[in-house]
Formats: C-alpha cells, sequence, structure tokens
C-alpha cells in the first residue's frame, strides 16, 4: 500500500527528515509532504479538494472531466482544485493531460497544542 503523509514541519524539520530518509533509505513510511503550518494544510485541502482526492483512490489516471463527473461538480472549479493538488505535490498530471491520485491512501498528522502560559 503507497500512503502519502500530509503534515506539518518546518523547514528546518523536513530536511533533516529528509536527510535521515536519504541516508536509510526507508521508503517504508510511503511519501510524506510537509506543510509549514495547520492553517496552510487545510487552506490546500478544503473539504471539495479532499472529496476530489477520496473520488480519486485506487481509481487510476482519469480526464478532469471523469474526476468531475465522479464528485458531481462543474469542471472548472474541479480544475481550480486539481491545480492546487497538483501544485502541492498531492496528485499528478500526466504527459496525455490526465490526472493521477498516485496513492492509496491519505494520513493527515499535526499536533494541536494550546500556548504556555
Amino acid at each position: 500500500m503507497s500512503i502519502v503523509t500530509l503534515d506539518c514541519a518546518s523547514l528546518e524539520d523536513s530536511l533533516d527528515a529528509f536527510r535521515s530518509a536519504w541516508i536509510s533509505a526507508a521508503a517504508e513510511d510511503g511519501v510524506r509532504i510537509s506543510f509549514a503550518s495547520p492553517e496552510l494544510l487545510w487552506r490546500v485541502l478544503t473539504a471539495k479538494r479532499w472529496e476530489l482526492l477520496k473520488a480519486m483512490t485506487n481509481k487510476g489516471p482519469m480526464s478532469l472531466r471523469e474526476a468531475a463527473r465522479r464528485v458531481g461538480r462543474d469542471v472548472k472549479p474541479v480544475h481550480g482544485d486539481a491545480h492546487a493538488l497538483i501544485d502541492a505535490g498531492i496528485l499528478r498530471k500526466l504527459k496525455d493531460g490526465r490526472l493521477e491520485f498516485p496513492f492509496s491512501a491519505v494520513r493527515v498528522e499535526f499536533l494541536l497544542q494550546g500556548e504556555a502560559a
């Protein structure tokens, strides 16, 4: 199973994790895409985009029209959502123009903690 993990991490933490993975060549945990904050993660991963990912999971490459049909939305807003996910590295646009969600699952991780008093 190929899992993409979306998390929140500073640039320094992301680079440290990359170095560790590179050195150990451990790809067991799948791909990790980090966002600078939970707010940025949720700005990119909106409810409509989450719905699009769910509709594309384990379905193979598909056209933008097919993706829009699967979520019951017009092509134009799905186009915008797809490109936001492509820009974030979550979706791929293939050479033939079709979209691909190359993972079988998504894991979202972040820690919410209050500020010290």
